[in-house]
C-alpha cells in the first residue's frame, strides 16, 4: 500500500520536520524549510543490494581500477583516472563548460558511455558533438529525466560509464516532489550511488550551483559522492580551471587548466607561457610572479596602473587579486618604503582572467605598483616570489624549489625571494637574490635604472 505524507525539509542541509519552522534547527538557516509531499513506497525495488560480510583479506582488488581518458588534465584532477564504481560531482557557473568537458570525454572514451541529458535534446547534443570532434563514437545518448526509465536503459545497454546532466533535472516516482527539490536530489543521488557501488559502474554527475556559489541541494550531497570537482573561470576570458574540492582516490591539490574556443575545451599543458606576455621590452607597471596553484607552479603577469585621483576619494580596484590585501600592501608601502601613494588611484590586474589567492605574489604586486608610480620598468628577466608581512619584512613561501625550477625552465635570469627561504634546489641559469625587507626590494629592482 502506497501512502502520502506531508513533511517539511530544509533545502540547505536536508533535515526533515513534522511542521514548518522559520529557522532550521540543524544548520541554523532562515527561511530554508519547505513543504514536501512524500509518496511512500519501496525503495529497494530500484537497485537490489548485493552486500555481504567479507574479511578484508578475501576482497579481490580491482583490475584496471582506473579508466584513463585522452584528456590528461581531467585524468590529473581525478587522481590518475576515473575509478570504477566512483561517483563524481562536477559543479560550476552556467556556461562555464561543465557539459562540454563531459561530452568531449564521452565521445572519446575508451569505455562505452551512456550520456543522460535532462536539459538538451538528442539533436542538440549531436550538433555539439560534431563541433567538438570529427568522429564522435562509443557514446549513447538518452534524453530522459525519470530515474526509473534511466535505470531500465542502463540495464539494457550495460555501459561502462554513466554521465548525468544534470542531477537537478532527475526525479523518481517514489516521491511526488518536483525535480530539483531537496528530497528528489538527495534520494536520486542515493539510488545512483548504490547502483555504482553494487556493479562497479562509474557515474559522472553535473550539479548546478546557487547564486551564492554553492551546489544546489542539500550539503549532504557533497558528502555522499566520492569526488567533487569545480569549474572556475570568467566567461569573458578563454581560460578555465578545473579544481578538485574533494577526492577519496587522489589529491585535492591538483588542478586542470583549459582554454575555451569554438571547438570546445583544449588542455593547457604549459600555462605559464599563456599567462605571461612575450614582449621584448617590459612596460612600466608590469611584474612577473611565480605562484603555486595546487601542486602546479605557474608564472603570471601582474599589471598595475597608478594615476592621480580624479575624484576626492582615491580608487582601489583589483581584478583577480584580493582587494583587502591590496589595501594592506599599499599601507605597508607608504609606511615602510616612504612612497606617498595614498592620494592616487591604484588599479591591479592579473592577466588571463584568473584569480590568485597565493600570498607569494605580494612582492610582484608591490613592484608593479612602484614601477607604474615612478614610470620605470622592472628589469627584463626578473621575477618575484615572496610574501610581505605587516612590518615590511619578506617571508618565505612553501615549495620554493619548485617555483625556482619553473622560473629557470622558462628562461628567467633572476628571482627575488626572502632571505629566510630554505632552498634545496641548485639553479644553473638563474640567479637567486635573497632580500630581507621591502626597502631592499626597491633598491634591488630599480638600481640599474638610476
Amino acid at each position: 500500500m502506497i501512502s502520502k505524507q506531508k513533511i517539511y525539509s530544509c533545502k540547505v542541509c536536508g533535515a526533515q520536520y513534522p511542521k514548518w519552522l522559520g529557522q532550521c534547527a540543524k544548520c541554523g538557516s532562515w527561511n530554508s524549510v519547505e513543504e514536501d509531499i512524500i509518496k511512500k513506497g519501496s525503495k529497494n525495488d530500484l537497485v537490489q543490494s548485493k552486500s555481504e560480510v567479507k574479511k578484508i583479506s578475501e576482497i579481490k582488488s580491482l583490475e584496471n581500477e582506473r579508466i584513463k581518458f585522452s584528456d590528461d588534465e581531467f585524468n590529473r584532477v581525478l587522481g590518475g583516472g576515473l575509478v570504477r564504481g566512483s561517483v563524481v560531482l562536477i559543479s560550476g557557473e552556467p556556461g562555464i563548460g561543465k557539459s562540454t568537458i563531459l561530452l568531449q570525454n564521452s565521445i572519446n572514451s575508451p569505455e562505452s558511455v551512456l550520456y543522460v541529458s535532462g536539459e538538451e535534446s538528442a539533436e542538440q547534443l549531436k550538433l555539439r558533438a560534431e563541433r567538438i570532434s570529427e568522429n564522435p563514437k562509443n557514446c549513447y545518448v538518452l534524453t530522459e529525466t525519470n530515474l526509473e526509465l534511466i535505470l531500465k536503459n542502463i540495464n539494457k545497454i550495460k555501459p561502462g560509464i554513466i554521465v548525468l546532466d544534470s542531477v537537478q533535472t532527475v526525479q523518481t516516482d517514489l516521491f511526488d516532489n518536483s525535480p530539483g527539490s531537496t528530497t528528489q536530489i538527495k534520494e536520486c543521488t542515493s539510488i545512483l550511488i548504490k547502483l555504482a557501488k553494487n556493479i562497479g559502474l562509474p557515474i559522472l554527475i553535473v550539479g548546478h550551483i546557487t547564486k551564492d556559489g554553492n551546489i544546489a541541494g542539500p550539503k549532504i550531497l557533497e558528502h555522499m559522492v566520492d569526488t567533487v570537482l569545480h569549474f572556475e573561470g570568467d566567461k569573458q576570458h578563454q581560460f578555465r580551471i578545473l579544481r578538485s574540492k574533494k577526492n577519496r582516490f587522489g589529491s585535492t591539490n591538483e588542478i586542470g587548466i583549459y582554454e575555451m574556443d569554438q571547438s570546445g575545451l583544449k588542455t593547457v599543458a604549459n600555462p605559464s607561457e599563456l599567462f605571461v606576455s612575450k614582449k621584448q621590452n617590459t612596460e612600466p607597471g608590469s611584474a612577473i610572479a611565480v605562484t603555486l596553484d595546487g601542486d602546479r607552479s605557474i608564472m603570471i603577469e601582474i599589471q598595475a596602473l597608478v594615476s592621480s585621483a580624479v575624484y576626492g576619494t582615491p580608487q582601489r580596484i583589483s581584478n583577480g587579486f584580493n582587494s583587502k590585501r591590496l589595501n594592506m600592501l599599499l599601507a605597508i608601502l607608504e609606511k615602510k618604503a616612504g612612497f606617498k601613494i595614498g592620494v592616487k588611484d591604484v588599479f591591479i590586474n592579473i592577466t588571463g582572467g584568473i584569480k590568485i589567492e597565493d600570498t607569494a605574489i605580494d612582492v610582484a604586486v608591490v613592484s608593479a605598483i612602484l614601477s607604474s608610480n615612478i614610470n620605470v620598468s622592472v628589469t627584463s628577466g626578473t621575477c618575484f616570489c615572496a610574501e610581505i608581512d605587516l612590518s615590511g619584512e619578506l617571508r618565505s613561501v612553501n615549495n620554493i624549489d619548485k617555483r625556482i625550477s619553473e622560473a629557470e625552465r622558462l628562461g628567467y635570469k633572476k628571482i627575488i625571494v626572502s632571505n629566510n627561504s630554505k632552498i634545496g634546489y641548485t639553479p644553473k641559469s638563474i640567479q637567486t637574490v635573497k632580500l630581507k625587507n621591502l626597502s631592499q626590494v626597491v633598491k634591488e629592482i630599480f638600481r640599474e635604472k638610476d
